[in-house]
């Protein structure tokens, strides 16, 4: 999986240029490991006071509140050769009036977007909340459905608020949820910074039990982060801890505010490209994002 990370530090070079208006490029995780979850853990209970909230209220076919997200769009400047094209408003992101916020991918060019493969095949969404929102510890969390299909790259993700000056890896990288349509199983959650970004970023994969496809149902995909230490969870279950005594002695990137973001990509290095086995569109249904700081 090499290729997929020089890809992703070719994509972060760029996005340390451009972040100052908040358009960072997708992520790729580092070779997830397959690491067993640990099914007698679980995220840590302590109450704590909401400082971000989004259960996507509103009525059907409205476009994302815009005093809580910015919408990205273009074709990713071509990093990770993925194949979608980011559109605004409610083209591919819009809000279903049953609570949820529902990121469709399609197999259409209805406007003769270009992307850097020529005319583009796809479109999606992806959003943030740089300039909105953002966090230094806390629980943050999301209760998604995701799609299936060859091809199909949903993430959940954050980067340090200082991308804009500090540049990537510097500026820290949390993946809190990565799926590839090819592992319906398996997410995988990963830490980047600086000495072990790209294919030396630090992670884990947590595995469904009993096997089944996580775009079956929706799930909790959540960080618990602290001063020096940040665990992952899936409905509860914490499957990886991660503290500086594992970055081999390099900077530990994660005591300072991030930001979230929310895209469904569609192929790319990491994924590979839909075949003739994914059907579309598919859709990345959201019911809440909210982020919980004490």
């Amino acid at each position: 999986m090499d290729s997929p990370h020089v890809a992703r530090r070719l994509r972060l070079l760029v996005a340390g240029l451009t972040a100052l208006l908040a358009v960072p490029a997708l992520a790729l995780p580092a070779a997830a490991g397959t690491a067993i979850p640990d099914s007698g853990s679980s995220a840590s209970a302590a109450p704590l006071a909401a400082s971000f909230s989004d259960t996507f209220d509103g009525a059907a076919g409205s476009a994302v509140d815009a005093s809580k997200w910015v919408q990205e769009t273009g074709d990713n400047s071509g990093n990770n050769h993925e194949r979608q094209y980011y559109t605004a408003g409610n083209a591919n992101a819009a809000l279903d009036g049953q609570g949820h916020l529902v990121i469709t991918a399609r197999k259409e060019n209805p406007n003769n977007y270009q992307c850097w493969y020529g005319s583009c095949q796809y479109t999606s969404a992806r959003m943030n909340t740089s300039g909105k929102f953002s966090a230094q510890y806390g629980h943050v969390e999301a209760r998604m459905k995701i799609p299936r299909g060859q091809g199909m790259w949903p993430a959940f993700w954050m980067l340090g608020t200082d991308i804009g000056s500090a540049g990537w890896p510097n500026c820290g990288e949390i993946d809190i949820m990565e799926n590839i349509g090819k592992e319906p199983s398996t997410v995988h959650g990963t830490i980047h910074g600086p000495g072990y970004s790209g294919a030396n970023g630090i992670g884990a994969a947590y595995n469904l039990p009993g096997g089944g496809a996580f775009a079956d149902d929706f799930h909790t995909f959540a960080v618990d982060w602290a001063p020096d230490s940040i665990k992952w969870s899936v409905d509860g279950n914490v499957y990886e801890t991660r503290t500086p005594a594992d970055v081999g002695g390099n900077q530990w990137a994660f005591n300072k505010p991030f930001f979230i973001i929310l895209n469904l990509a569609v192929g790319g290095d990491w994924p590979g490209d839909p075949d003739g086995s994914t059907s579309f569109p598919q859709q990345l249904v959201v019911d809440e994002v909210k982020v919980e700081t004490s």
